[in-house]
């Protein structure tokens, strides 16, 4: 039997826990008088006014604590793993797992597929619902965790079982039913595979899902990702122009359907959508306060409005500034459109974008948060770049300074011979990026 025990690595200074004089390498046993299974369990415990904790110290003395705080803050406790429990791994071979295209030879890290409802609610994942449980769904609902990102894809059971290549996956609706009944709100996505569950398919799902309204909030479509590494894989064709102008065709037709009848939009294509078929990017109301902007789905249009709205509160002036900026391919129209505009106020600053073609995964990978530092080195070698060169965030390692290929951030700036600076995905940090 596994030992529910958790050792405590940091306590947050002036947090109730280190107020008592809880520290790192204790190790909690209790919450009140309650065994911490994982994260769910401390989450739901920690809430309260008055709780009781059991801790055992370094020299195997237990001490009990009653702790008093406000309802809703944190213990400021810190453990070794975010879940206090082994991270789920994925049982799905779905046909379009992007780990499966990885090349070999990457950190450890990148090869892991996690499927794992409780990162769906701490950090927004996107989960399948077939590693999950009798017993687990019932905590969900239990705890009421709110909200589950769930990977729909296909509401058509056999058609689930064979894109996931899981003879359990075809129960998606009968759990999505306990979810709503429990009052559990969700987000929907489906990753769309060309002649597989697109077309009529594509139809029949967001028909389906839309008998989960309110408690689905939102659902996006967005297109398979296809790397160059897919031998021994299913053959997959890419989207081209005609292709995405028919999934965005069929998603407006269920987004009116959708405001007639709920008064929301609920489906959004991806952006990639629009960039592929060569069409305009809707207006900001067309988000509907963005719901998953994470997913790419409005990314660009909040960008655009955001800079637009900064450039017209500039008041301007005859600065000097030449820098440049490396993005992805698909990026890079709208990111030159972008500053363009800034030229108009500030008609001295000078920014050079580089579109990275995507040699390390394939062409076929067009965004930026998938940029590897050695195309970026090899393609920028010898170009002209500035005072300073610009990267986006996202194609960093949350919270650190790495890309996906191990480069890390002085690497690029010792190789190129170049300051960089990262850029958020704001408009604020965009027009200041540019002009600071």
């Amino acid at each position: 039997m596994k030992c529910h025990e958790h050792k405590i690595v940091d306590v947050q200074k002036g947090s109730p826990c280190w107020l008592l004089g809880i520290r790192a390498g204790d190790v909690l046993l209790r919450i009140n008088g309650k065994t911490i299974i994982d994260i769910l369990d401390y989450r739901f415990e920690e809430t309260g006014e008055e709780l009781s904790l059991t801790v055992r110290h370094p020299d195997d003395t237990v001490s009990d604590y009653v702790v008093e705080k406000d309802e809703d803050e944190e213990l400021g406790l810190v453990y070794a793993e975010s879940l206090m429990d082994d991270y789920r791994s994925c049982r799905n071979r779905c046909i379009f797992c992007f780990i499966d295209q990885m090349p070999p030879g990457m950190r450890d890290t990148l090869y892991f597929k996690d499927d794992d409802t409780r990162l769906s609610f701490l950090q927004g994942n996107y989960v399948t619902l077939t590693n999950v449980s009798d017993e687990e769904l019932e905590r969900i609902c239990y705890y009421k965790l709110s909200p589950i990102n769930v990977s729909v894809h296909t509401t058509n059971p056999e058609l689930r079982k064979r894109m996931l290549c899981n003879r359990f996956a075809g129960t998606i609706l009968e759990k999505l039913n306990r979810l709503k009944e429990a009052g559990i709100t969700m987000n929907g996505q489906i990753v769309l595979v060309k002649g597989v569950n697109d077309g009529e398919e594509l139809e029949r799902t967001i028909h389906d899902l839309t008998a989960y309204i309110p408690y689905m909030q939102s659902l996006s479509v967005v297109p398979v990702g296809l790397t160059k590494f897919r031998e021994g894989l299913a053959e997959l064709l890419p989207f081209e122009k005609e292709d995405a102008k028919d999934v965005l065709q069929r998603i407006r037709k269920w987004q009116g359907i959708c405001m007639e009848y709920f008064q929301t939009r609920f489906v959004y294509p991806s952006d990639e959508w629009y960039l592929t078929a060569d069409e305009e990017i809707p207006g900001e109301e067309d988000y509907e306060g963005y719901p998953q902007i994470e997913n790419g789905v409005g990314m660009i249009r909040s960008l655009v409005k955001e800079t637009e709205d900064c450039i017209a509160a500039a008041a301007g002036d005859d600065r000097v500034r030449n820098v440049s900026i490396a993005t992805g391919m698909l990026a890079a129209p709208t990111i030159k459109m972008l500053c363009e505009k800034v030229r108009e106020k500030f008609p001295n600053v000078n920014a050079t974008v580089y579109a990275i073609r995507n040699d390390f995964f394939g062409e076929r990978i067009t965004v930026s948060g998938l940029l590897t530092g050695q195309d970026i080195m090899a393609q920028l070698k010898d170009k002209p770049l500035g005072e300073r060169l610009i990267l986006p965030a996202n194609l960093l390692r949350s919270g650190e300074d790495v890309l996906l290929d191990d480069y890390h951030v002085p690497d690029i700036e010792k190789a190129l011979n170049i300051p960089i600076r990262i850029g958020e995905s704001t408009g604020r940090d965009f027009l200041d990026s540019l002009i600071e």
